[in-house]
């Protein structure tokens, strides 16, 4: 029987390419929004998923012009989610937003707008699973092991980044062009991975971005409570 994780979303039509990820990976997704009884009771892992920008009040500043309306159930329900899970230790796989709202959690701050560059096109590609610049994965972490360290070619779209890192967390990849932060880990985890572009879209076309949905169903699979 496929392991259960949680998904959460606020917009259903953005949750599907996180499901049929998921699904490709042997995992059984189960749709979590804010407006449901949340919970992780009989779950096996939790997936943050992409959307809009974090309430900066959650980091200690105020608005920037260009900052997103946030969601204050959202922020509540994920925040919530992700001390449950790492309460009981279960995987976490951390997609854009997720990634940011983890940093968050451990006490990290976010740069509220970027500027230009390779993150912030004007007129993203048709297809959302285009690479749109490298990454590079720093060698002797979890990304590592999945991806191998160096180049990794990745379909990133985002206006905010990391900028304090939160505690307990290390850096796993970087922009090549710019160092802008594009993967955050916590190695005493079974599994606690934050990517800043979307593998979800890319998991058709990339076997490489199949790999980080394997490690998350099989660290998954591996709890035995």
């Amino acid at each position: 029987m496929a392991r259960k994780v949680a998904v959460t979303y606020e917009d259903p039509k953005k949750a599907g390419p996180y499901a049929e990820a998921l699904r490709l990976a042997g995992l059984e997704p189960v749709l979590v929004s804010p407006d449901d009884q949340w919970s992780l009771k009989g779950l096996d892992g939790l997936l943050l998923s992409g959307g809009r920008d974090i309430d900066p009040k959650r980091y200690g500043q105020e608005p920037a012009q260009e900052t997103q309306a946030p969601n204050a159930a959202r922020d509540r329900m994920e925040i919530g989610l992700l001390g449950e899970a790492l309460d009981r230790d279960l995987p976490v796989l951390a997609i854009c937003r997720g990634m940011q709202l983890f940093n968050v959690y451990h006490g990290g701050t976010l740069i509220q707008h970027l500027e230009g560059g390779p993150h912030t096109t004007k007129a993203p590609p048709a297809d959302p699973s285009t690479p749109v610049h490298d990454v590079i994965v720093a060698s002797g972490t979890r990304l590592a092991g999945i991806f191998g360290e160096g180049k990794l070619a990745v379909n990133s779209r985002h206006h905010q980044a990391i900028d304090k890192l939160g505690n307990h967390l290390l850096v796993s990849a970087k922009s090549a062009k710019d160092g802008i932060v594009e993967g955050l880990e916590r190695a005493d985890l079974r599994f606690g991975v934050g990517v800043q572009w979307h593998p979800e879209d890319q998991v058709r076309t990339d076997e490489a971005q199949k790999k980080l949905f394997r490690a998350f169903a099989e660290a998954a699979e591996s709890r035995s409570d």
